[in-house]
């Protein structure tokens, strides 16, 4: 943060009423001014300079009700989220974050616990309909912000550790204008779709035509009724027929001999269609020509986004034909190119993997060259197998060639690793940090047994809601020692990507603000923007230069690139 950036604060008081001031300077706990106080937030954003960064309670909480007002904002600080970050790097994760419990800590007061996350509610995305928080005064606001500055002071890279506090609290901004814009959506389009896929709907209820074709093959397959919905009820056909398994997910089942498999697999595949995306969805989540998920930086312990409910996350590809611009407009989707081996790349600091994360042709088929007889698919298992933990099997072998040849890479997550099983707090490149094993959390104290190899300090996952998509089970809270292990060293990884993409999604929103185009979705590596079609070529550009940007400004100046594939259309399915 830039000492030329003016600095104001804003708080609600309980009673209706906003107060705003100017922070000092010098002494950011205290106000350098007599503080507004006006009914309506937006008043007190419009009385101060361009450019202000506003602290505030929290960004979900305020920032909608000033869209709502036509007022957009440049920056922030979002206490609420900075407790969070600097909680966890001080190894006191699960403790109640809110700004009220901050206020208290600092007080020596009793410390309430956080509210109850709030349930997703199609019907009223706004937060404006959400219960009041507790009120914290200006002065209170000033004082929590002024610890957290010195806190952040404290960390064992203060730089970085600030620079990821800001990345986050920029990225509720860019959430909070991608929930008001919403995903473009043709209602008509999905309906004819789902008409195609799973046939009629029958009066009174119950499935649709196809979906009751399938159930009823099942049955015939078996020779007597089976409900293919209930996964309990089709182990018990297959256990009768003599065929003994675990699950009825599709990798088990598919290689079975035995009528009632094809029936079955394409009968899940519609009914997760049906019960994720049908009709019911319909109504509830796409209004005016828009699907509005919750959009919530940083809901996973890596730094990964979810959504509180709609599934935004995983549409399937069939779906995204509903996805359609509106006239005139274009979808920009771009996707980075193997972001977390580049992101190892940057972090390891290997000289010889850098060098190949640099070249403009594509990561895998760059390594292949270096020990794997150009097998591409080799060298992509051998470096999926170093971030993930695959080292058993073909995996040993091909880890052991990616050793060889990019040692300090491999010696990165596997320092990663070690400290995970030792049950020390691993982060990632800017801060974020893996909590210890449950339980165990009070016998660390802040900033101890951090893992720093190479210069770097490294570093998942469960999230607060339904769409957390990126596989991982809660293992940090495991008492099996490698199973944290294998967290962690895909955390310092992965986390550190999901850093790079909170830059990137930050310089994008300022490259743009100028345009019509928004920011309509965001998942992991992929970055979509709604604009009209005479300004896509220069989102294009836009997106490939906030990469750029977002990897010097992360990592330093490294020969590392983070390209993107990028395709301008008009309907989401045809961009892949």
């Amino acid at each position: 943060m830039s000492d030329r950036t003016p600095r104001w604060a804003l708080a609600e008081d309980g009673d209706g009423w906003w107060h705003a001031a100017p922070v000092h300077p010098a002494d950011p706990a205290r106000a350098d001014a007599t503080p507004l106080r006006v009914r309506d937030p937006a008043e007190a954003i419009r009385c101060a300079p361009p450019g202000t960064r506003w602290i505030w309670r929290s960004t979900a909480a305020v920032y909608p009700r000033l869209l709502a007002a036509g007022v957009r904002v440049e920056r922030c600080h979002d206490i609420e989220d900075a407790e969070l970050l600097l909680l966890g790097h001080e190894g006191r994760s699960g403790e109640p974050r809110s700004a009220a419990a901050a206020w208290a800590r600092l007080n020596n007061a009793p410390v309430p616990p956080d509210p109850p996350q709030r349930a997703a509610d199609p019907r009223a995305q706004d937060s404006l309909f959400d219960p009041r928080p507790a009120p914290l005064s200006l002065d209170a606001l000033l004082a929590v912000h002024a610890d957290q500055a010195r806190r952040l002071d404290a960390t064992a890279h203060p730089d970085r550790m600030r620079l990821l506090v800001a990345a986050e609290s920029a990225a509720f901004l860019v959430a909070a204008e991608m929930n008001r814009a919403g995903l473009p959506w043709r209602a008509d389009v999905h309906r004819a779709l789902l008409t195609e896929l799973l046939g009629e709907r029958y009066a009174g209820g119950g499935e649709p035509r196809r979906l009751a074709e399938l159930a009823d093959r099942v049955s015939a397959a078996f020779g007597r009724r089976v409900r293919p919905d209930l996964p309990a009820e089709v182990i018990r056909a297959f256990a009768k027929d003599g065929i003994k398994l675990k699950s009825t997910r599709r990798w088990e089942i598919q290689e079975l001999d035995h009528p009632a498999v094809e029936p079955l697999i394409e009968y899940k595949k519609l009914y997760r269609i049906y019960t994720a995306h049908g009709w019911s969805w319909l109504g509830d989540w796409v209004h005016a020509g828009r699907f509005r998920p919750e959009f919530i930086p940083g809901g996973t312990l890596t730094g990964r986004w979810v959504t509180n409910g709609g599934g935004a996350l995983q549409i399937p590809k069939v779906i995204r034909r509903a996805v359609v611009a509106d006239p005139g407009w274009r979808l920009v989707v771009a996707d980075a190119d193997q972001m977390e081996p580049r992101v190892l790349a940057a972090i390891s600091r290997d000289p010889a993997f850098m060098e190949v994360a640099g070249r403009p042709e594509d990561l895998y088929t760059a390594v292949s060259r270096q020990g794997f007889s150009g097998d591409r698919d080799k060298a992509k298992l051998a470096v999926l197998g170093a971030v993930y933990g695959q080292t058993s099997g073909d995996g040993l072998k091909n880890l052991a060639a990616l050793r060889r040849r990019f040692p300090r890479a491999v010696a990165y997550v596997d320092d990663a690793a070690k400290a995970g099983e030792e049950g020390r707090l691993v982060r990632t490149w800017l801060g974020r940090t893996c909590p210890p094993p449950a339980g165990s959390g009070e016998d660390y104290e802040a900033g101890d047994g951090g893992v720093d190899p190479g210069g770097g300090e490294p570093g998942g996952e469960a999230g607060p809601s339904q769409d957390r998509e990126d596989g991982w089970t809660p293992s940090y809270a495991s008492t099996n020692t490698r199973a944290r292990g294998r967290f962690t060293r895909n955390f310092v990884v992965q986390g550190s990507a999901a850093d790079w993409a909170l830059l990137m999604l930050a310089a994008l929103r300022q490259a743009t603000a100028g345009m019509r185009a928004e920011l309509v979705f965001f998942q992991h590596d992929e970055v979509m923007v709604h604009c009209p079609a005479e300004e896509a070529e220069a989102v294009v550009e836009a997106i490939r230069a906030a990469g750029d940007r977002a990897g010097r400004i992360a990592f330093g100046d490294t020969p590392v690139r983070f390209p993107f594939t990028t395709a301008v259309v008009e309907c989401y399915a045809d961009a892949k």
